[in-house]
């Protein structure tokens, strides 16, 4: 199969890298409106580069990396090629706030589509990805679909009723840990660390923290408690956090950006 990229920006290069990880180069295409970027990340990757247009004609899953404003004019200018084309393909979009039925509905027709929300982590290979396959999506090309992208990180099938909720979690929290992580060294650094290490410090510390919860299961508060020792320094640093309204602005933070998902329809 082959698998085609339109649009190879933060997400969509992202998502073409892992899935460089499993398929041959030549199964590869890339395209970008600015086509100096496809060429760079083709380079990198050894993938063909092509045109929107030969990308759509040509690939077997279409990978739609346009930000939403602009995802009704790439389907007009494809739509055509897609009604000309009588063997099968999917189409494979990553627009916050756009539904399957918004992305048929702009593409002229009754298509496959997957719809995906990918986070910057998948660059490394740590991405949290939600996906959805719409109706007509078997369960052949969902898994051919995971079994290529498994490079960029950990997926999860979920409705596509809760994808802007997940999105305003996953797609939304590498800045607000980026934001924490960022604190952390100012604040190691306001205590006398050299901010190098400061950095790296908080970066390493909130990763193990991450992969700790993942790996053993337990409840974020309980592992919270262990390092909260009677009349100790961490628990003064949580009251700190407490009273300044920490979890509340991050809650917050994540309503405000689900509730952003749906003013961009």
């Amino acid at each position: 199969m082959t698998f085609g990229f339109i649009g190879t920006g933060n997400m969509g290069g992202a998502l073409a890298r892992a899935a460089r990880k499993k398929l041959d180069p030549a199964r590869v295409i890339l395209s970008n409106r600015t086509p100096e970027k496809a060429e760079r990340l083709a380079e990198e990757l050894g993938a063909r580069v092509s045109d929107n247009v030969s990308t759509a004609r040509n690939a077997d899953y279409i990978f739609l990396g346009v930000k939403p404003q602009m995802m009704e004019e790439l389907l007009t200018e494809i739509g055509p090629v897609l009604a000309e084309r009588e063997d099968r393909f999917l189409l494979v979009t990553m627009a916050v706030g756009l539904t399957i039925g918004d992305i048929q509905r702009m593409a002229g027709g009754d298509y496959p589509v997957i719809r995906v929300m990918p986070n910057t982590p998948c660059s490394i290979g740590e991405g949290m990805v939600l996906y959805t396959p719409g109706p007509g999506v078997t369960e052949a090309e969902t898994a051919a679909f995971l079994e290529a992208m498994a490079g960029a990180g950990r997926f999860s099938r979920v409705p596509e009723r809760q994808i802007d909720a997940g999105s305003a979690v996953t797609g939304c929290g590498p800045a607000f840990v980026d934001l924490f992580v960022e604190a952390l060294a100012d604040g190691g650094v306001a205590c006398g660390l050299p901010r190098a290490a400061a950095q790296e410090f908080a970066a390493q510390m909130t990763a193990g923290s991450a992969r700790l919860i993942l790996e053993s299961g337990k409840h974020p508060g309980e592992l919270k408690d262990v390092v909260c020792s009677p009349g100790g320094t961490t628990i003064q640093g949580v009251r700190t956090l407490e009273q300044a309204g920490f979890r509340g602005a991050v809650m917050d933070a994540v309503i405000a950006a689900f509730e952003k998902c749906g003013n961009l329809r």
